[in-house]
């Protein structure tokens, strides 16, 4: 192998990773969710790995960068942006300024933040074959660590114990859909993983019922850090009586209320602080968030905002303007999550205990998976990322989103919840 960085070849390979039957205010997971894994080869003989949402809309996407990228150095990174602008036309389920996400979840989205999202897969791909090449961990390629492990948090879901009709892969969590379920989830996190602080996936039950579990976890972990997302399900009253009976409890209340507009009159209404993945999750939403005061912490997510480097930059802004700062997880693998623990190792002001969906996924496509320990990740030193392709996991993975009817390529939870209620709808904003 040698020192050449131009970039000869790279590989798109989406596949479908099984899912539990896990709750939120859309409906439920389905039984396998899509990602994509993205190889980016130089003519040195190095391959970086990247990894992304896998969603047809991204795939659009991610098939014209694929064919433009070869012939340029592995090492121009800053330039993915620029070159995704121009050969990436419009994905047909995702056009216009005001495209809405299907699935719900992180606000409005348009073609620009599904491109953000596509670009960070061949950014950590292209980084990790450059860390690969000279040798370096990709945190030394983005300026250093300033911690040797980071933290996670629990994420805690109401949930079925099977997906409806037994379809999906069994696992023996059980299912979760009362305050002991929460506490009894909470308990083996903690045991199996040693995690020291909890967050509930709420939205799901009336806001008094999701209070109650709430109160369960601070009884059961005194003193240690409690949050609770709903997903911007509540109205802006209902936000506020929440925040109060959960006054002193709460780490963070994350988008109790959807939208800029609403979480600002939350914020001005209680002293929890607010957390969001879904009114901030670009650069350009920053402004009007900031001046109004409506959110105290941003959860970023390198998926949403365009890669590391954005994330490290947007770590700058919210330190200069007394933001925290923390990360927020989709259902990622090991890749992603590799990728997430080394920019969060070089984020000085990384606030918070971080999300992670990992414990949650049975399957990877990594030849180790990361292991937590007392509810951190160590920081690899290894070159690039610190992970390798498992080529055989890979393309069973790969064969099952072949052989898909097409069903499970698009995430939508809330056609997923039509399986155990068929007249589910997605509950209007706000639902309580």
């Amino acid at each position: 192998m040698g020192q050449d960085l131009t970039v000869t070849e790279v590989r798109l390979t989406p596949i479908l990773v099984a899912d539990p039957p896990l709750l939120n205010t859309q409906g439920v997971h389905q039984p396998y969710t899509p990602r994509l894994i993205v190889e980016v080869v130089t003519a040195g003989g190095v391959t970086g790995v990247g990894e992304t949402y896998g969603d047809t809309k991204y795939l659009d996407l991610a098939a014209p960068l694929a064919d433009a990228l070869p012939g340029r150095a592995v090492s121009d990174v800053n330039a993915l942006h620029r070159l995704a602008e121009r050969v990436c036309g419009d994905s047909p389920e995702a056009t216009g300024a005001d495209a809405v996400d299907v699935g719900g979840l992180r606000g409005v989205q348009t073609t620009d933040k599904l491109r953000l999202s596509v670009v960070s897969g061949f950014e950590v791909a292209c980084l990790d074959a450059l860390g690969k090449t000279l040798g370096l961990p990709v945190h030394a390629l983005l300026g250093g660590k300033v911690r040797d492990a980071v933290d996670y948090s629990a994420y805690l879901f109401y949930r079925w114990a099977r997906h409806p009709g037994g379809a999906g892969e069994p696992d023996d969590w059980g299912a979760a859909l009362d305050p002991a379920g929460i506490v009894a989830q909470a308990r083996r996190f903690a045991r199996e993983y040693g995690f020291t602080s909890f967050k509930l996936k709420g939205g799901v039950f009336e806001p008094e019922q999701e209070i109650a579990a709430v109160r369960a976890l601070a009884a059961a972990f005194p003193g240690q850090h409690l949050r609770l997302d709903p997903n911007g399900a509540w109205s802006v009253e209902t936000s506020l009586k929440v925040a109060k009976e959960l006054g002193g409890v709460l780490q963070y209340l994350e988008d109790p209320a959807s939208g800029t507009a609403r979480m600002a009159e939350v914020a001005a209404g209680t002293d929890v602080p607010l957390a969001t993945n879904m009114c901030v999750t670009t650069f350009a939403e920053i402004p009007e968030a900031f001046a109004r005061g409506a959110v105290q912490v941003v959860l970023s997510d390198h998926h949403y905002w365009g890669g590391l480097q954005a994330t490290r930059e947007l770590a700058a802004v919210c330190r200069t303007f007394g933001v925290a700062l923390s990360m927020h997880s989709n259902t990622h693998l090991g890749i992603s999550l590799a990728a997430m623990t080394h920019v969060a190792a070089v984020v000085p002001n990384l606030d918070h205990a971080c999300d992670s969906h990992y414990p949650w996924q049975t399957e990877d496509v990594i030849t180790e998976r990361l292991t937590f320990r007392d509810g951190r990740l160590a920081v690899s030193d290894l070159p690039g990322l610190g992970v390798e392709l498992d080529r055989d996991r890979l393309a069973r993975l790969h064969r099952r989103w072949l052989d898909d009817d097409g069903s499970m390529r698009d995430r939508d939870d809330a056609a997923a919840m039509r399986v155990a209620e068929p007249g589910w709808t997605t509950p209007p904003v706000p639902r309580w």
